[in-house]
């Protein structure tokens, strides 16, 4: 009698267990295609050390899906995950969102080593990933899957050496993040243009310190003796608002300059009157912004946050949006093979900078936007083209 409840009552849990599936699949089939719903996954660093960098992309992308709500008749439907500014939380977050939310396409990250760290998982998976502002080549080289809506280090770092030694530099100075992909690369391509322009040994100073960091006394007493023309220090906004910090305590009077990292309050609120006057490379000023897109994005965002004003990060992020709602309506489906394919044929899509097109390594062909610090504010200085560094 035992044995024949105990087979009872495994046959009704077994039942249960099947029901409980069946819905529950049918309930991922209507967010996920089968319903009037489509998921993007969003992966952004919205705790740790990058996370006012996440949530000034998290703004540009629900405002975006708030002016462009639904594709093909179906709602789109925003699945935001943390990637906690950790390598190896970004690489789980990613993975549970094509695994377990069903989405077709994914959004992020800020971050370079945050992308890097889930691009097997994207490319093995076939869901088509579009950076926000991970600009290190590696994010999207031998990865048809991942793509992105920000220019790359190469040009950014191209940009801000050409701008140095415009201004005179002869003699640079690089302080890198060292544990900072972004960083690191950056840093490198700087070294690369600059030489090009002042000759080999310009650079008469490099120095590393790690994410995390707060005493830079020993790398900039160092630096100081080599009496550079310009410093270049990409790196995190609240490194690298300290650093400079302490370089003009210690009496550094020589110009710094970084990427576009630096573009947050929080690089504003921890510098103070020290960061003023610095030099930063960005993708975006609301000044210069020409396009249709451009306008309905400012005039949105500045009454959904009160008068604020966008930067750069925001609109990366929102054109990143764009171009995922542009090849989700191209594909007309919701497989994700063919999502890719559609990203990959982006050309000439109006955005938020400019108009998009991306080339053959899945990254934009786009201007970068030179700005400063002035009376505590993120000020524009310059406008330059790909076109402008092949004239060099």
């Amino acid at each position: 009698m035992k044995k024949f409840v105990s087979a009872m009552l495994a046959m009704a849990v077994s039942a249960a267990l099947i029901a409980g599936c069946g819905g529950g699949d049918k309930k991922a089939d209507k967010g996920s295609g089968g319903g009037d719903t489509v998921k993007v996954g969003v992966f952004l660093p919205l705790t740790g050390d990058n996370a006012a960098g996440g949530e000034l992309e998290l703004r540009g992308i629900k405002l975006a899906n708030k002016l462009h709500p639904e594709v093909n008749g179906k709602k789109i439907e925003l699945v935001v995950a943390d990637n906690k500014s950790d390598k190896a939380e970004s690489a789980n977050v990613a993975a549970r969102l094509i695994e377990k939310d069903k989405v077709k396409v994914i959004l992020g990250t800020y971050g370079s080593s945050l992308a890097m760290a889930a691009g097997n998982i994207v490319r093995d998976a076939k869901v088509p990933a579009i950076g926000t502002s991970c600009t290190n080549p590696q994010v999207t080289k031998g990865n048809d899957y991942y793509f992105r809506a920000c220019f790359i280090d190469p040009f950014q770092g191209t940009v801000m050496a050409n701008y140095a030694y415009k201004k005179g530099a002869r003699k640079a100075a690089i302080v890198q993040e060292v544990s900072n992909d972004y960083s690191v690369g950056l840093s490198k391509f700087f070294k690369e243009a600059f030489e090009k322009l002042a000759g080999a040994g310009s650079v008469v100073e490099t120095a590393n310190y790690q994410t995390g960091d707060k005493d830079f006394t020993a790398q900039l007493t160092n630096l100081k003796a080599k009496n550079p023309d310009v410093v270049f220090a990409p790196g995190n906004f609240t490194e690298s608002a300290l650093l400079i910090k302490q370089a003009r305590q210690l009496g550094i009077k020589a110009p710094f300059l970084g990427g576009d990292t630096w573009e947050t309050q929080e690089f504003i609120n921890v510098g103070g009157k020290e960061v003023e006057g610095v030099c930063f490379s960005s993708a975006f000023d609301r000044e210069k912004a020409a396009t249709p897109e451009a306008k309905k994005f400012m005039e949105a965002y500045v009454k959904e946050y009160n008068g604020q004003q966008p930067g750069g990060l925001t609109a990366m992020a929102y054109d990143a949006y764009l171009i995922a709602y542009n090849a989700l309506k191209a594909a007309g489906t919701e497989d994700s093979v063919k999502i890719r394919d559609a990203i990959a044929k982006t050309k000439d899509l109006e955005t938020t900078t400019g108009t998009t097109t991306l080339n053959q390594d899945g990254d934009p062909i786009k201007n970068a936007v030179i700005k400063t610090v002035k009376d505590g504010k993120f000020t524009y200085l310059d406008t330059v083209t790909p076109d402008d560094l092949k004239a060099k």
